[in-house]
């Protein structure tokens, strides 16, 4: 058998060759494999990649080499030998199938020619100065042969960094086809798994023959080794393999040449598929093509292991592409032999945005009815959307994940749907007067005139979690402002988000637009639906501070409209009433402390200590149960204090907050500037010219006087219903009703105008002038 077997030497760990890998890497390797599971079947969804306990990673030689194609990629093998080794001391067992040597040889045999000729030139001519040297084509084995010792040095020197030990195992054809040498290499590649060793495994290039055309394929017992795909396949199925991961040039699988117009990632490819596939051309260096490594994955798939193709050479992704995979993200194309009975995210939101563009095109009126008729239907079907409801309240119950914050957001009850059907028939009214209508009007010249009017945004990504009575409003709001919704709320609400999205769709349906909004419930991770840019125009997190920082953290290229915390103040001035800051007080903190707009901390003016107003307000607050933290001046006033508070930024969602004392209204808002969020803040005062100059100086998305913080909500505000709060700066701020959903276009109409007709030397003048635009006015 043409098996070579090379061990390294069990080193100490040394200082790492770079630091190419982020700190997710580094977060990622504290995890612990879990137990094994049975081999015989492949992965039906990404999220169960986590499982994968034996791996195989395929580097193709565009992956390893340098661009020039003599020399290795250092770099970017650096990375992934990283990535290789956090997973094997995770407890996995890693293998790496590897391309290379050829290109490692290349290198070696260039310079060894370059410099014999060099010397023998000097020599002969006596001087330094040497003429032009050309390199002869350099035959591929002897490449190999060459480059095999020194790429395999290579791989050791590097995981040495890891304390990882390495072994090289150099296969032909006839090592596979030929059962005693077929059970020596299953043995010997065994018994390395089971020592903890990561083998490194190749074509031995420098004595294979040259790969017999059409021979790559021929069953599901057969396959020939004429390339790494094809090798890898094989290994992997020979092996028991749960996860082969083959890392090449090109993203994944795409549906036509990747470059062209038309062509598309695809996620998750099925056998049967590649009927509909375009193939392009191979890499720049290798033997394989996309066609080889696609016929190799699946052979792989029907022997029971799951296969991703990734792109290994980006050098945004490199550094983590393999512990993604593994994690289960959207990474390159996932081979499955389970078809899902939807669609596809990608292919809701293709389906959102075309019924969404005829959902625009109604008249005002018709959404109008689809809002009404939704209302109906809240209240009609009550009872079967309270049983859902019931349903997963018992489910979060039992599981305990949930905080009660969360369990109240949960929640509905008659009182809400009630509430929710009044605020969409309040918007059903207003969404007559939304797209289309004329914001302004120019007479840029005689027969040549602009307008300026709203439009729909496009299509819309609304995350919500424990909050299923979100899902009614923004699809409303939706509908109000002609723009098409793909909703993914969390699973603790699934069945309630069912029958909600069911009732939206039955509401849709009187005139046509069903598709229009789509319930995202397949495993998607909220990570990848924020990778959908070419899909998605504007993403809307409802939910808590850490899903929003999440979602703006893995936005790529999408805007995210929202507030990552709402920690709200209330400011009790010096001349305060007792009633109204008692009452403001109890019921920003205690109406529903789990909203994003109830208070979270409360200043009080230095002169108020020991007041009756102070001593009020907290016998109230203890009357409530609110519990109190003591912010840090507040504390030194104190002889026994409550415990000091951990942070003055704190959104705590519950019945407690924090008490500071300020030194007087600028103190106030100093210290909402610098601890707020900018979302709700209140002054209570019955000082005219102090609460003006707090509602102008405080830069918040709302700022109240004399009234509670509550109030910052889209139906209390009148918008009938509201899509989240934004504390951006552009935009829609704060309460984000059906105004904050539309965007505008300009639409010109002339007479065969041209920009010539306006030069020195051009007949016309620019009039320039503005048109009054009658209210309710429409293009």
């Amino acid at each position: 058998m043409l098996t070579r077997l090379v061990l390294c030497s069990r080193l100490p760990p040394r200082t790492r060759l770079s630091n190419v890998c982020p700190a997710a890497i580094r977060a990622f390797s504290q995890a612990k494999f879990s137990l094994p599971r049975p081999h015989g079947k492949s992965f039906a969804h990404r999220s169960e990649l986590k499982q994968a306990k034996r791996i195989v990673v395929k580097l193709g030689s565009a992956v390893v080499t340098r661009g020039d194609e003599c020399g290795l990629a250092l770099g970017r093998l650096a990375s992934i030998v990283e990535q290789v080794a956090v997973l094997q001391n995770q407890g996995r067992e890693m293998m790496i199938v590897t391309s290379g040597a050829v290109a490692f040889g290349k290198q070696r045999l260039r310079h060894e020619i370059l410099l014999s000729q060099s010397v023998r030139q000097a020599l002969h001519s006596g001087q330094n100065q040497l003429k032009d040297m050309s390199v002869p084509v350099l035959e591929a084995r002897a490449c190999a042969a060459a480059g095999q010792s020194g790429l395999m040095a290579l791989y050791e020197a590097m995981f040495t960094q890891y304390s990882t030990c390495t072994a090289q195992i150099l296969v032909t054809n006839l090592d596979f086809h030929d059962e005693q040498k077929r059970r020596n290499l299953n043995s010997t590649l065994h018994e390395l798994l089971r020592m903890n060793i990561v083998p490194i495994i190749n074509t031995n290039d420098a004595v294979v023959p040259p790969p017999v055309p059409n021979s790559d394929l021929q069953g599901v017992n057969v396959i020939s080794i004429k390339d790494n795909d094809s090798l890898a396949a094989r290994l992997a199925v020979e092996m028991k393999v749960d996860l082969l991961i083959a890392l090449s040039d090109v993203e994944g699988l795409y549906d036509s040449p990747p470059g062209t117009d038309d062509a598309k990632l695809i996620d998750i490819f099925y056998p049967g598929d590649q009927q509909s596939i375009t193939y392009g051309t191979k890499s720049r260096v290798g033997i394989g093509g996309m066609e080889a490594k696609v016929k190799a994955a699946l052979w792989a798939l029907q022997g029971g292991t799951s296969v991703v193709i990734a792109n290994g050479t980006h050098p945004k992704v490199t550094g983590h592409v393999i512990t993604d995979i593994v994690e289960g993200k959207k990474v390159g194309t996932f081979f499955s032999e389970v078809k899902p009975a939807g669609p596809t995210v990608e292919q809701q939101a293709e389906m959102a945005r075309h019924a969404g563009r005829t959902l625009a095109s109604l008249h005002p009126e018709q959404r109008g009815e689809i809002i009404c008729c939704l209302a109906e239907l809240l209240t009609e079907k009550k009872e079967e959307i309270l049983s859902a409801n019931k349903r997963d309240m018992e489910m979060a119950s039992l599981s305990g994940r949930l905080s009660q914050p969360l369990m109240n957001r949960l929640s509905l009850s008659t009182a809400k749907l009630n509430s929710l059907a009044i605020g969409l028939r309040q918007l059903a009214v207003s969404s007559r007067d939304s797209v289309g209508r004329v914001l302004r009007r120019t007479r840029v010249a005689n027969n040549l005139e602009l307008e300026q009017i709203t439009v729909p945004i496009g299509v819309l990504l609304v995350i919500f979690e424990s909050r299923p009575d979100c899902l009614p409003q923004v699809s409303a709001l939706a509908i109000a402002s002609g723009n098409a919704l793909l909703l993914k709320g969390g699973k603790e609400a699934s069945n309630t988000n069912k029958i909600l999205h069911q009732l939206t769709q039955e509401a849709l349906s009187i005139h046509g637009v069903t598709d229009a909004i789509q319930l995202v419930s397949t495993r998607e991770e909220v990570e990848d639906l924020c990778r959908l840019d070419k899909l998605i125009d504007l993403i809307v997190p409802r939910g808590s501070s850490q899903l929003v920082r999440n979602i703006q953290r893995a936005a790529k290229g999408i805007p995210v409209l929202g507030h990552s915390e709402g920690v709200c103040h209330v400011y009790i001035d010096q001349d305060a009433s007792i009633d109204k800051a008692i009452d403001v007080v109890r019921d920003s903190k205690c109406d529903y402390p789990a909203a994003c707009n109830a208070m979270e901390t409360l200043l009080i003016h230095r002169d108020l200590l020991r007041t009756p107003i102070f001593d009020q307000i907290i016998d109230m607050l203890r009357t409530e149960h609110v519990k109190i933290h003591a912010g840090p001046r507040f504390a030194s006033y104190l002889t026994f204090s409550p415990s000091e508070v951990k942070s003055l930024r704190t959104e705590y969602g519950d019945l407690e907050c924090c008490i500071e004392v300020v030194d007087g209204l600028q103190d106030a808002v100093d210290h909402i500037h610098k601890y707020g969020s900018s979302h709700t803040d209140v002054i209570v005062t019955e000082n005219e010219e102090t609460a003006e100059q707090f509602l102008q100086q405080v830069d918040s998305a709302c700022v109240f006087w004399n009234s509670s913080s509550r109030f910052a909500d889209g139906y209390r505000f009148g918008l009938g219903a509201e899509v989240g709060i934004s504390t951006a700066r552009i935009h829609a701020r704060g309460p984000v009703g059906l105004e904050g959903l539309l965007t505008t276009k300009w639409v010109l109409r002339g007479d065969g105008h041209t920009v010539a007709d306006f030069s020195e030397q051009g007949s016309m003048k620019y009039l320039h002038e503005n048109i009054p635009v009658p209210q309710g006015s429409f293009s």
